[in-house]
């Protein structure tokens, strides 16, 4: 059974390693970063040892295929995200205690070194397997480089390792009618040698650490996809690879092999935690290996097989390291009801983000706590965007902050007044203030960050209420004494919230904190003394001038994204869409035997009981003809009269409806399927030239 650690000495927090093959968006934001962020952030708040870690992956086939893709080497497609990367995490306040690159001698260290011991200890088993082998490109596929169907749910474009469209882990050998991704050919297979790790020697341990150990404590999504795997029952897993970029593989007969990218990623969170260390110059050892420290995993869905079996197991067979206490793993986020893809560039980019919005990461940051995926996939809105901030973050927490700075200043000069006699209700106020910081730590120590943001815009509530009813903008004609004693209440919520907004909307933290000249560092009112400091902002304090913390958002700002969003869809659809395949080959003297000539429409008119047909009077420069055309979904019969347009005059008349048609007019469609005219742009192109 596992033992729950109820005063950790220490906490290693991890964040799951972002491939460097693209930049970041909002759902990695929120199904990783900011709650790990917040996680972070709240524990050094309570004066907690704190080692929060990650870095780039820069290893495994999807670095490989990017560089295929754009015609450059691997080193230069991780160079170049990986700076990307880093400038968002930064731009974004997500407080990493150090973030690495797997590619780093460091880690290539602790890997290859965690290979040798589970090999040299015979944790591995070695077996000569039927790998896909693209005969054209002259190399093993790695998963991500087959396609195919899945076999459990028949998806078409199930990848090698998983299928997207059902969450099944595969391999490669799994997929029905599998094809290349480099050559699009159809692979063949080929024996090559491997090392697997035997899963199913671990079956009786995963079972008692988390079916039995973390019943009560793991979320329900994560409990649930460990529960079904080990169901299942577990099989041996490779953890090398046929492969040119990554760690290779440490042993003799290793040759042209690497670690497989699950096996390495991992590591790399000790590894970075070694940096991080020998930088501080602290021992980086009871990080990993001393039962005392609380291990924490912030990871995706797709993630939770490797942190909550793999990787644990791979750590159970090394035998010196602690395993960890919860894996918080959250769903995923879709945009505006649709997938977010980066193939498909359907996603809000966070460099993009800061552009659009600058200096509003803490409206990203909130909005996306508030919708946070944590049990169920969940969808961001840009409408739910707009309102989260003007009626959340404008309406009641900066409409509370800006209420009480703006009066402090005008009745007092910015000093906090001395105040008088408290009344039951200022009492039963800041009874309710102290109780906050353990109701929001209740929610956050549960990994619940939905139900935290909300419990501080509660208090931002509780504020605003205060202020309401008592009114100090009336009081002050009839007792100034009172009022001194009202705004003291609500600049120590004004406080309390400068304090307990850090983990969520740091920027405005600071922001607030500048506004209340109260002290940051070593000198800043910690977590635990919101609650039993009797006084946070003392009388005689002087603070500074008001200032907003957030902005309205404007409609026509959020058209311009929903605009950008469209214009994405229809890109799309136009690159999918299938086109007419080519005809039979023609001659040339075939071609010269159609007459085109350009024409002008001069009457037009819809035919009675026709869905789509509309009765034209075309003006082809030799005659005046009538053409019955099928566009009238597309047009009306009005907007169309005067329009210049190409004409097949020689096709031999047909009688549509009763109306003998002498021609037909040349259309194609654009990408909302609309019918488009094809004809000559120069104005000067007069009636019946033709058109060679």
């Amino acid at each position: 059974m596992a033992e729950k650690l109820t005063h950790p000495e220490r906490y290693t927090i991890t964040a799951a390693l972002p491939y460097t093959n693209g930049p970041i968006h909002i759902g990695h934001l929120a199904g990783v970063y900011v709650p790990a962020d917040i996680y972070a952030r709240y524990l050094r708040l309570n004066g907690n040892d704190v080692a929060f870690v990650c870095g780039s992956d820069e290893h495994g086939v999807a670095i490989s295929m990017k560089a295929k893709k754009e015609g450059i080497t691997p080193q230069e497609v991780i160079d170049k995200y990986d700076g990307i990367i880093r400038k968002s995490f930064k731009d974004f306040g997500v407080t990493f205690d150090n973030y690495s690159r797997t590619s780093r001698e460091i880690h290539h260290k602790t890997a290859s070194d965690f290979f040798v011991k589970l090999y040299e200890q015979g944790d591995f088993i070695e077996e000569t397997t039927a790998q896909l082998y693209d005969e054209e490109a002259k190399q093993f596929l790695a998963d991500r480089f087959v396609v195919g169907t899945c076999p459990k749910c028949g998806f078409e474009e199930a990848y090698g390792d998983q299928c997207e469209n059902c969450g099944s882990t595969l391999n490669a050998t799994d997929l029905i009618n599998p094809k290349s991704t480099i050559t699009g050919s159809v692979p063949t297979t080929k024996e090559t040698k491997h090392w697997f790790l035997p899963l199913d020697r671990y079956e009786d341990f995963l079972k008692e650490w988390i079916l039995e150990g973390h019943k009560s404590d793991w979320k329900p999504n994560v409990y649930g996809q460990c529960k079904s795997w080990i169901d299942d029952g577990l099989k041996p897993r490779a953890v090398t690879r046929d492969l040119d970029w990554g760690i290779p593989v440490p042993v003799e007969g290793g040759e042209g092999k690497v670690l497989y990218v699950w096996f390495d990623a991992p590591i790399g969170y000790i590894s970075s935690t070694k940096e991080w260390a020998a930088r501080e110059g602290k021992d980086w050892e009871p990080y990993w290996k001393d039962e005392k420290t609380k291990l924490v995993h912030f990871i995706g869905k797709d993630n939770i097989v490797f942190h909550c079996i793999i990787f644990p197991a791979i750590l159970k067979a090394h035998g010196d390291y602690i395993l960890p206490e919860n894996v918080p793993a959250n769903e995923f986020l879709n945009l505006e009801g649709n997938k977010l893809s980066t193939s498909k560039n359907w996603a809000v980019w966070l460099h993009e983000y800061l552009e659009e919005f600058p200096d509003m990461q803490d409206v990203l940051r909130y909005t996306l706590t508030a919708n946070a995926p944590e049990t169920k996939d969940n969808d961001f809105t840009w409408i739910d965007f707009q309102a989260r901030n003007n009626n959340e973050l404008v309406a009641i927490l900066g409409n509370f902050i800006n209420r009480v700075v703006v009066l402090t200043n005008k009745y007092y000069e910015g000093i906090v007044p001395s105040p008088s006699e408290f009344s039951e209700v200022d009492k039963e106020t800041l009874e309710q203030l102290q109780k906050y910081p353990e109701i929001i730590s209740n929610s956050i120590e549960r990994y619940r960050f939905r139900e935290a943001g909300q419990e501080l815009m509660n208090l931002a509530r509780l504020g605003n209420k205060y202020l309401a009813d008592e009114e100090p903008w009336k009081v002050i004609k009839q007792d100034e004494e009172r009022v001194k004693t009202i705004m003291f209440v609500a600049l120590q919520i004004a406080s309390a919230l400068s304090v307990l907004s850090e983990p969520f909307l740091p920027f405005t933290s600071e922001k607030l904190k500048n506004i209340l000249a109260v002290g940051s560092g070593e000198a800043k009112t910690s977590w635990k003394e919101v609650s039993t400091k009797e006084i946070l902002l003392p009388a005689n304090h002087k603070i500074n001038k008001a200032e907003l913390l957030f902005r309205k958002i404007e409609d026509s700002e959020i058209q311009a994204q929903l605009d950008k969003l469209e214009a994405t869809k229809k890109a799309n659809e136009n690159a999918n869409k299938e086109l007419m395949p080519q005809k039979d080959t023609i001659t040339f003297d075939d071609f010269t035997k159609l007459d085109m000539r350009v024409g002008t429409i001069v009457e037009a008119e819809k035919m009675p009981k026709a869905k789509k047909l509309l009765v034209l009077k075309v003006d082809t420069g030799l005659d005046t003809r009538t053409i019955v055309s099928g566009i009238a979904e597309s047009f009306t019969a009005e907007e169309i009269v005067g329009k210049k347009v190409t004409v097949l005059i020689n096709l031999a008349p047909r009688a549509l409806r009763g109306v003998e048609s002498e021609g037909m007019i040349l259309m194609t469609e654009n990408t909302d399927g609309k019918l488009v005219f094809v004809n000559p742009d120069e104005d000067s192109v007069g009636n019946g030239e033709g058109i060679s």
